[in-house]
């Protein structure tokens, strides 16, 4: 575990002022560099010794470290919205993990406190960054996710349709608040999105695997197929080999004015059932290839 300041200095947790302020009065004597000339582990010492008395030897600065830890330290730390932000995130944890509308979300508050260490005038606010995990056919259609954050209650966010693993939507002024009357920060919302069971995406495009039968694949056929905008007619051409590609244009994913394609791969099957006439009708459709299966195989 890290060196607490009540660890530098020696002290249990619940030490009276005074007590601090001795062992701090005896470490800083035993690390002085005036009584330590050039010893750098002593300086060193005597430098975190100092930071921990200025600390805990002040009462609020004391109050504000047992209850936050180094966060306290921060430059511009406020406590009424440390405990604010504590307050939700025991709210969040209660909450099952399949509480949002589109799966949990994560966010990221290391600039919500303030920080940085700039002084003078008006400061923006930092942005707060936060991971929604979308459903694939949501993040193809497009839906809407809500959460709540500290100090600006439940914040609604339209994700567009299309969106895909790290699009982004920046929502300006909810993040962190600016410091000294400056502009809050923004919220930059980044999406996951989970895997389909059978689809895969290329960017706007989606491919699937079509499962067809030897007589499909040889005589060709007319298959009605899925797509997100309802059964389509695919027509497979006579003699398609495994593997083969049809192309549906723009029934792939939409955003914007832009339009994938839904790209229809054959997967031929043979029966899986022993048929001795389909063996033999089988055997006999050697003599229908123009040339041997395997004539190009070299290695």
């Amino acid at each position: 575990m890290a060196e607490t300041y009540y660890d530098i200095l020696g002290v249990k947790k619940d030490a009276t002022s005074d007590q601090i302020r001795k062992a701090y009065r005896k470490l800083a004597r035993k690390h002085h560099p005036d009584v330590n000339p050039g010893n750098k582990s002593a300086e060193e010492r005597f430098k975190k010794v100092a930071t921990a008395y200025d600390v805990l030897g002040d009462e609020q600065k004391r109050k504000n470290y047992d209850e936050f830890g180094d966060a306290s330290q921060s430059s511009g730390f406020d406590p009424a919205k440390a405990r604010e932000y504590a307050k939700w995130q025991d709210t969040r944890q209660r909450r099952s993990s399949g509480g949002f509308e589109d799966g949990p979300t994560e966010f990221d508050f290391s600039d919500f406190f303030g920080g940085g260490g700039q002084r003078g005038g008006p400061r923006r606010g930092g942005d707060l960054h936060g991971t929604v995990q979308l459903d694939f056919r949501k993040a193809i259609d497009g839906t809407e996710v809500s959460f709540e954050l500290p100090d600006h209650g439940t914040v609604r966010v339209r994700i567009p349709p299309g969106a895909e693993t790290g699009s982004t939507i920046r929502i300006p002024g909810r993040g962190s608040p600016g410091a000294r009357g400056g502009p809050s920060g923004d919220l930059i919302i980044e999406t996951e999105v989970g895997a389909h069971a059978w689809l895969r995406r290329s960017g706007l495009d989606l491919s699937f695997d079509l499962p067809i039968d030897l007589d499909e694949a040889y005589s060709g056929a007319t298959i009605d197929v899925p797509t997100f905008d309802g059964p389509v007619s695919l027509k497979v051409p006579p003699r398609s080999q495994s593997g083969a590609k049809l192309r549906l244009r723009g029934k792939g994913i939409k955003r914007k004015d832009e339009r994938g394609d839904l790209i229809v791969v054959l997967d031929v099957r043979i029966p899986d059932r022993a048929d001795e006439a389909l063996a033999a009708a089988l055997r006999a459709s050697k003599q229908a290839y123009s040339k041997p299966v395997r004539g190009e195989l070299v290695l």
